[in-house]
């Protein structure tokens, strides 16, 4: 096992030919029909030979976001990357819902998820992640001043605050094992959601990882964000690590990828020279030790 057993992040909850491009998205709301020839023994030669892959993303700043017709983020630019060196110059993106990104993946409307997701168990018995692409420890957004003066879940339940996460997050796990009932948990369907219900006082808090809102905060000067923490569920810590996911049977095409990006991970200077302006930097960089084959069994 892994010195790591429990480190997991909500998931959440992606670039041009050129590394610091941009992605163009052509018909950013329209989904991708199947393709055929879909076994994972013969995925990567089709993605070659068909010249594109088609990716994912849930619109969640910084993992994998539109703006003015271009995608950005983490992960799109990290798999622009790493789909180039493996010949495969062009991302096709399709946006979708957070909640319903790995029902998407598995009816075949796309061939990787780029959206920073978190690895767990759970999600592991429906896809295929990739090693981790980032750590991330969790954070919470307040009103300007904070308020209830609010460091952590623990900090927040004592208080009697009502918290809001986004939906299919691991953060609500977080929160009911901090001793939260289902009356204090808000579900949100999007980031600006949770900003707007702190502003609005419908929330005391809306935790997500310190990245997000951290980058949510730039457009939001009412509210401020706690320093990050880890929660810890079943007495274990959680640390959010986040990366690609792909179809069952795509292990070929999957190990490709995480071929690619080990080369990254294991060059500090070259991760934080591709991600760093979306606030990834050394200390988001996976452990060497940390492996998705026990995360998934956590």
């Amino acid at each position: 096992m892994s010195e790591f057993p429990n480190l997991s992040r909500r998931g959440f909850l992606t670039r041009g030919a050129a590394v610091g491009g941009l992605l163009t998205v052509p018909g950013l709301l329209t989904a991708c029909s199947k393709t055929a020839g879909d076994s994972g023994a013969s995925k990567l030669a089709q993605l070659k030979k068909q010249g594109y892959v088609r990716v994912a993303y849930a619109n969640e700043a910084p993992y994998g976001y539109e703006e003015n017709g271009k995608l950005k983020g983490e992960a799109p630019t990290l798999h622009q990357v790493i789909f180039k060196a493996l010949g495969v110059d062009e991302l096709r993106p399709t946006f979708a819902e957070f909640d319903g990104l790995i029902p998407g993946l598995q009816a075949g409307k796309y061939d990787v998820i780029s959206a920073g997701m978190a690895i767990i168990p759970e999600r592991c018995e429906k896809a295929l992640f990739s090693e981790p692409e980032f750590i991330s420890p969790t954070a919470m957004m307040v009103k300007k001043g904070n308020p209830k003066h609010l460091t952590d879940l623990a900090s927040a339940k004592k208080a009697g605050a009502t918290v809001g996460v986004l939906a299919g997050a691991v953060e609500k796990s977080y929160a009911t094992a901090a001793g939260f009932s289902e009356g204090d948990i808000k579900t949100l369907q999007k980031q600006q959601d949770g900003a707007d219900a702190v502003k609005g006082g419908r929330i005391d808090a809306f935790v997500l990882t310190g990245i997000s809102l951290r980058w949510l905060a730039k457009t939001n000067p009412q509210v401020e964000v706690t320093h990050s923490f880890v929660p810890v569920v079943d007495g274990k810590q959680q640390y959010s690590p986040g990366g690609a996911v792909f179809r069952k049977g795509s292990e070929e095409l999957r190990d490709a990828f995480d071929a690619q990006l080990k080369k990254i991970t294991s060059d500090p200077a070259q991760y934080v020279r591709l991600i760093g302006q979306y606030g990834f930097g050394k200390d988001t960089i996976p452990p060497a030790n940390l492996k998705t084959a026990d995360l998934c069994k956590a």
